[in-house]
Order: C-alpha cells, then sequence, then structure tokens
C-alpha cells in the first residue's frame, strides 16, 4: 500500500472517494489509497513494518500513533493528536491536517471567533482542534461541555451568553441521524454553529440552525480541507480553495439524496424511475418499502387498520431511507405532513415538489383522493406545506423524462 487511511471501523468513511478526487485533479499518477481497518494488535505490526508512502490516521490511533514518529508538526503537538503521517529519510513524520480543515470549514461559513463566547460541547480530540483554533482567532472565552466536566448537559443555563457553537461530540451521526445533543433553545444568542459531523450532510443540530437564519456548517467540509492538506503531504499537491471546493461539490452532490414529494398521483414515482436511468442512482418509493414491511397493499393498510396506522409505518420508511445517501425518494403523497419525516428528509437530501394540474393527477388506488372533490380540498391543504418544505418545485405536466432533466439540472446548479 502506497497511501491509505488506518482506524479501527472504515465502513462509511469518505476518504478514499475525497482522495481519488484529489489526484485526479492535480493529475497525480498511481495514487493507490486504500482504507484499512486494524485492531490493536494489528496496529503495532503495521507501524512497525512501515509498508507505506503516506497514511492518514483515524479513531483510536490519533494519539496512539505519535510514540512512532520522529518528528512532529507544532500544530499536531499543540492539539495532542496526528492524523497524517508520512515516510521520509529521517523517520516517520506525523502532521496534524484537522487544523487546516477545522479553521477552512469556519471561514467558508463567514464564522470569525475573534471576541465571541465560545462552547464546544465534547472533549475527545477534535474538540482539541476546535480549541485550538477558536484560540487562535481571538475566541473572548472557551467552554467545555462534556458529560462530567464542570460544565456538563445539566448546567448549560451557565453558557446561556453562548455565541459560537461547536459540536464535536458523535451524537446525531449516522445510523443515529435524528438525535441532536442540545437545543438551541439553551443559547439565545447564538449565532453561529458548526458541526464535525459530515454524515447526514446536515446534523439535526445544524437543522435548528437553518430553522434560526443562523451561520452554520456541517462537517464534511472540513473533511475534504484536511484531506487536501494531507495530499500536499503525500505527493507534494498544492491543492488551492478552488480545487477544495470543486471536490466538497462534487462529493456533496453525490451523497445527497434527491427527494420527490407532491400530490398523489402526480408521477413521484414514474419521475424517481426516469432519474434513476438518468443519473444511476438507486431509486425507492415509501409507499412500496411499507408495503414490503406491512405483507399488504397500501389502500387494504387504510382499510384493516386505518390512516394512523399507515402514517406510523410510512414514518419507519421514509426515516429510514433517509438515512441513506445517493438515493431517489419518492414519498407518499402524505409524508410531508409529519414535521419530523421532513427533518430527517432534508438532512441527506434536496427536496423537490413536483406540480402537475389536478385534473391529469391519477386517481386509482387513491385511498384519500377518491374524487375531484376531495382532491380539491386536499390540495388546498397540502399545497403551501409542499411548498415550504421543498428546496425547489418543478413542474410535471409534460414527459417524465423531461422532468427528470429539469431536476437533474437544478441539482447540478444548486447551493451546497
Amino acid at each position: 500500500m502506497k497511501y491509505g487511511l488506518i482506524g479501527e471501523h472504515l465502513g462509511h468513511s469518505f476518504s478514499k472517494q475525497i482522495q481519488t478526487r484529489i489526484a485526479e485533479i492535480e493529475n497525480v499518477k498511481d495514487y493507490d489509497y486504500q482504507l484499512v481497518e486494524l485492531n490493536k494488535e494489528e496496529f503495532k505490526e503495521f507501524m512497525e513494518k512501515k509498508d507505506f508512502k503516506g497514511i492518514n490516521v483515524t479513531i483510536p490511533y490519533k494519539r496512539t500513533v505519535m510514540p512512532y514518529c520522529s518528528y512532529i508538526s507544532p500544530e499536531a503537538q499543540k492539539i495532542g493528536s496526528v492524523n497524517t503521517v508520512v515516510i521520509t529519510p529521517d523517520g516517520l513524520h506525523g502532521f496534524n491536517t484537522d487544523y487546516f480543515g477545522f479553521k477552512s470549514m469556519a471561514e467558508r461559513a463567514g464564522i470569525d471567533f475573534a471576541g465571541k463566547k465560545v462552547v464546544i460541547l465534547g472533549s475527545g480530540g477534535t474538540s482539541l482542534t476546535a480549541r485550538a483554533v477558536a484560540s487562535d482567532g481571538g475566541a473572548e472565552r472557551i467552554t467545555v461541555v462534556s458529560r462530567s466536566g464542570e460544565y456538563n448537559y445539566d448546567n448549560l443555563e451557565k453558557l446561556a451568553d453562548c455565541e459560537v457553537l461547536i459540536n464535536t461530540t458523535p451524537v446525531g451521526m449516522y445510523p443515529n441521524n435524528g438525535s441532536s445533543a442540545v437545543s438551541l433553545d439553551k443559547f439565545p444568542h447564538c449565532e453561529a454553529v458548526l458541526d464535525v459531523i459530515y454524515n447526514p450532510l446536515r446534523t439535526q443540530l445544524i437543522m435548528q440552525a437553518l430553522e434560526r437564519g443562523i451561520k452554520c456548517s456541517g462537517g464534511l467540509y472540513m473533511l475534504v480541507a484536511q484531506a487536501a492538506q494531507s495530499a500536499k503531504y503525500f505527493c507534494s499537491a498544492e491543492i488551492g480553495k478552488e480545487e477544495i471546493e470543486r471536490v466538497f461539490r462534487s462529493l456533496a452532490l453525490d451523497v445527497q439524496n434527491i427527494v420527490l414529494v407532491g400530490m398523489p398521483g402526480c408521477g413521484k414515482t414514474t419521475v424517481a424511475e426516469e432519474l434513476s436511468k438518468l443519473t444511476g442512482r438507486k431509486a425507492v418509493d415509501t409507499d412500496s418499502l411499507v408495503e414490503e414491511s406491512a405483507g399488504m397493499s397500501v389502500p387494504e393498510i387504510f382499510s384493516q387498520y386505518g390512516e394512523k396506522r399507515f402514517r406510523e409505518l410510512e414514518a419507519q420508511a421514509v426515516r429510514s431511507a433517509a438515512k441513506e445517501k445517493g438515493l431517489i425518494i419518492a414519498t407518499g403523497g402524505g409524508a410531508v405532513l409529519d414535521p419530523g419525516n421532513v427533518r430527517a428528509l432534508k438532512g441527506n437530501g434536496r427536496i423537490y415538489y413536483l406540480k402537475r394540474d389536478l385534473d391529469l393527477l391519477s386517481l386509482d388506488g387513491r385511498p384519500l383522493s377518491k374524487s375531484r372533490e376531495t382532491l380539491d380540498k386536499m390540495f388546498a391543504t397540502r399545497d403551501p406545506i409542499y411548498s415550504n418544505c421543498a428546496d425547489a418545485a418543478i413542474n410535471n405536466d409534460l414527459s417524465p423524462v423531461l422532468t427528470a432533466q429539469r431536476i437533474k439540472d437544478e441539482l447540478d446548479s444548486s447551493d451546497i
């Protein structure tokens, strides 16, 4: 192995995709980057063997790797951990590129630490990185919250004057999407939020910030920026902000779900199938997922158990699909009536409201829209809900193929 990432559990790592894209942009030849899972005994053997040119290091070895290094950079010494190691004629040299990544993430989000009261959730290695960046940025006060420290989750009222909140805990990370270490209601003066979690793209903490119009960023940009910095040590590649942005945007678009919402019979499933052909993404239909789990059709569920039971099954299907990445998700017409479903879908997705003339809607097999009168009433109630939750509205009065292309074009040009 020439280059790679070592750690204990790497099943959901994006590092290979990121490093491969950086190598393509920089035209680096023979850039063989591998993911290597190691237990503690295997880690020791791996480091003693030194059969690599450069490695990234993640949990739980960022501190354990330090004694193997003959040189440790000032940033790594200050933070107390190493995440990048390269072989040199003088031995192993250790660096910490998380500092650059975290600082770059904050700068991209327009977040300035100067004179600010900063609260950091978590006391692990990434917390040390956040502390170093905030301190160097001139923060007025930095307070670390941990489960058993002086400042903990039971006395957050002492920190109500927090202006910049940083999450370095794993709370809200895949597959435990939907949870948040804190509520922003605890911090009425908060004006910026950073979350180092990158899967999902937007944690529930970030969703809270977006709903309040607060400057914020999830951790994917940090991940890409630190990877770009490590590539500098691996192969002398000079990756600028434009290149980092290109890699970040490319990866974010790939992992983001395309979510289709709209009236029953507006063509969500058909358009999803066309989008799948166009993009190569997998398409899932939440009504079909409900039917698979229940072992009966949607009309049968309504008939035997009522709408309440259907909505419970639907919420399970929606939230399960929303956790995944790179999907096309065709939702049932009433899925977004549940705010919890909307928050789940937005965590990793971009929502499209498929609009279609009511005269063109199919009523077959629709338990709640069996007549034009009920359809009109439903539209009056649901149209504002669809509009409010959607990131974009797409007209589906023409062919599904054209609608699919419109969605792809909008996605490709959208902000991340």
